[in-house]
């Protein structure tokens, strides 16, 4: 199994109910693929660099996941379904990127009880 990082960015048209209707049904996804989910950030609403679909904002969402290489298919071919979604990104995380993500997570985690 590898670790992934998957980035993806839904239409800010959207309430916070459908928002996590979304971001439930990609983490279903994957669960049911048989991906272990490590992580799961919700970076909300940002402005974008450049306008898409004619918006300038958009819902940003970091779910960091060990799976096989067979799920990313699937997982990208369902973000190009999904008409909520406006952009994706999903990136292998080698060893030093698993690392730092590690990193990360415990300083999140750490800044959160103080």
């Amino acid at each position: 199994m590898n670790q992934y990082e998957t980035v993806f960015i839904l239409t800010p048209v959207l309430s916070d109910v459908q928002m996590k209707e979304a971001v439930d049904k990609f983490k279903g996804l994957l669960t049911a693929e048989g991906a272990e989910i490590i992580n799961e950030e919700n970076w909300g609403l940002k402005k974008l660099a450049y306008p898409i679909e004619k918006k300038s904002t958009g819902f940003y969402q970091l779910i960091e996941f060990k799976a096989e290489p067979t799920v990313i298919e699937k997982l990208e071919v369902n973000y190009r379904r999904d008409e909520r979604v406006i952009r994706y990104l999903t990136v292998k995380l080698e060893k030093y990127a698993a690392e730092y993500a590690a990193k990360r997570r415990s300083v999140k985690s750490t800044k959160k009880e103080d």
